[in-house]
């Protein structure tokens, strides 16, 4: 059986043997078609004719998506019944979600492609840590930031903020750190120098350190011109079990 099966303005018939196909063999059934939307359920909702992406998935997911935004316009979740029939010579894709009963009907005006997918993919998504498991993994591992290093307090309030972690270097200097768990810009730094500026007036030597996997080019060039300073860590990441697993500096 092949992985892959489609057809550019399908007729009734091959339109039912692609979603029966689809259906018997757990593919994933895509569909482009000028189509209306009914919704009966919690609430009732109509969606007149247009050009629309039905995405229906093996798991009995259902969505439906406009020419805009990110999010479906209607959808079912996994679990649902999916069915394909025909009433008055007009097919109509139906899904039921039985608790709570919930009933997505989408009549099919125009079909213009219709595809299977029948995709193998057995990994789940290794999520990346949060600032506050970037923040438990430096102070059980200091050295990732560099030799020498102790960190004192997280999540500590200056007055001018809070700062989530201050420490101080081998040589005694406060050193302030900004955790960013994705690639940090120029707003990251501005908070750093905010932070930074706040403490020099009671401490004669403070260092800031923007501690996160990658920077902006125009968060590095910002950096530079204020005398902070970068520290390239990638946040720790989530086992199947939820929890952080360490890793290390790069």
């Amino acid at each position: 059986m092949p992985k892959v099966e489609f057809k550019a303005n399908p007729s009734p018939e091959e339109i039912k043997l692609l979603v029966d196909s689809a259906i018997s063999s757990e593919g994933m059934l895509t569909i482009f078609a000028r189509c209306k939307v009914h919704y009966d359920g919690r609430a009732k909702s109509e969606l007149g004719s247009g050009d629309r992406v039905i995405i229906v998935k093996p798991d009995g997911s259902f969505l439906i998506h406009q020419n805009r935004k990110r999010e479906p316009v209607n959808w079912q979740p996994p679990g649902s019944f999916v069915t394909l029939e025909e009433r008055d010579g007009t097919l109509v894709l139906r899904s039921v979600r039985r608790k709570p009963k919930e009933i997505l009907e989408v009549e099919l005006d125009e079909v213009y492609l219709v595809s299977v997918f029948r995709a193998e993919d057995y990994e789940e998504l290794a999520l990346t840590g949060s600032e506050a498991e970037m923040a438990e993994m430096i102070f059980e591992n200091p050295e990732l930031i560099e030799p020498g290093f102790k960190p004192l307090f997280r999540e500590k309030d200056i007055g001018h903020g809070i700062v989530d972690i201050l420490g101080r270097d081998e040589s005694g200097n406060l050193v302030v750190l900004e955790l960013k768990r994705r690639k940090a810009d120029l707003h990251a730094v501005s908070q750093l120098k905010r932070y930074v500026e706040a403490l020099k007036k009671e401490h004669p030597d403070v260092r800031g350190i923007l501690v996160a996997p990658s920077l902006t080019s125009g968060a590095k060039k910002l950096l530079q011109k204020e005398g902070l300073e970068f520290k390239k860590v990638e946040p720790p990441k989530r086992d199947r079990s939820g929890r952080g697993r360490q890793t290390t500096l790069l």
